[in-house]
């Protein structure tokens, strides 16, 4: 059996009985104005960190989402999309869909603003999504490229590339901040880095210990630039010279003593340039938009 079978297995028995364990952490509940969760999406809540930032779904946008497990997230982004097949939902488990669809009669009950007809739940995967390209605005998966082996990761970013101009998820930072980057994606944000599980000899077979961070990645679909990607790792730059401002005459200006978001590629150019009067951060690995690029 292939892991993608094994792991197709053990999602069908957690949509068939929920198992509230079945991930170690689990994502953040929204709270917002008239949204309420139904109980059996908290407990198929299969995801390990919020994927999608409020600030990604303005203006109705289309969002897709891979592995839909209790349809709680789908729920979340329909609350900004209203509208008919405003959110797709993809998922190989037959099981999932229809539990999926069970939870959404429950959710239309307890939010008067919600149909499910926002919610197009459609039967694939992946490596092969059932949607058109260009088709979407926002793309996310939770806890589901993590599994992929270096071959099938590659094709699923491919799939999104072809069909959402942002996809955000989670995975180890530098193995997918390159598959992302060489599929084509501009921007890079890394939006959160935390503790996430110990694999320790005693209980799984390793014979060291082996701690996880949870990284939350999101990419944007703009241009790439001739200089190479802009990757946000949360570095600040902060000027504090004798002038008000200082400008590197490459679009971006310093006001002193006012910290600016940069990506890594300008916080290097920055360093290069030897001064004595700009301080560069390291990387916190959480970043909340206002960038320089």
């Amino acid at each position: 059996m292939s892991y993608l079978e094994t792991t197709k297995n053990v999602y069908r028995d957690a949509a068939l009985t929920p198992d509230i364990g079945l991930c170690c952490t689990t994502n953040p509940i929204w709270e917002l104005p008239g949204l309420k969760i139904p109980k059996i999406m908290q407990e198929m809540n299969y995801g390990c960190g919020s994927t999608v930032n409020a600030r990604d779904l303005t203006n109705d946008p289309r969002v897709l989402y891979v592995g839909v497990g209790g349809g709680m997230e789908l729920l979340q982004f329909a609350y900004f999309s209203r509208q008919k097949s405003g959110v797709v939902g993809v998922d190989v488990v037959d099981e999932m869909l229809e539990a999926s669809r069970k939870n959404f009669e429950e959710a239309e009950e307890l939010n008067p603003w919600f149909k499910s007809e926002f919610v197009d739940l459609k039967k694939g995967d992946a490596l092969h999504l059932p949607v058109e390209d260009n088709s979407i605005d926002v793309a996310a998966q939770n806890c589901l490229f993590n599994i992929f082996q270096a071959e099938e990761l590659k094709k699923a970013i491919e799939e999104m590339y072809l069909r959402a101009l942002c996809l955000s998820g989670s995975l180890p930072i530098k193995e997918y901040v390159k598959a992302l980057t060489d599929a084509g994606f501009g921007t890079i944000e890394i939006r959160a880095r935390k503790p996430y599980r110990i694999l320790d000899p005693k209980n799984y077979p390793t014979d060291e210990l082996i701690y996880i961070e949870s990284i939350e990645v999101a990419a944007i679909k703009d241009p790439m630039p001739e200089d190479g990607p802009c990757i946000f790792t949360g570095k600040a730059a902060i000027y504090y010279g004798a002038e008000d401002y200082f400008d590197d005459k490459k679009g971006h200006v310093l006001l002193k003593n006012q910290p600016l978001a940069v990506c890594d590629k300008t916080a290097g150019a920055l360093a290069a340039l030897g001064r004595d009067d700009i301080f560069i951060s390291e990387s916190t690995f959480h970043y909340d938009g206002g960038g320089c690029c």
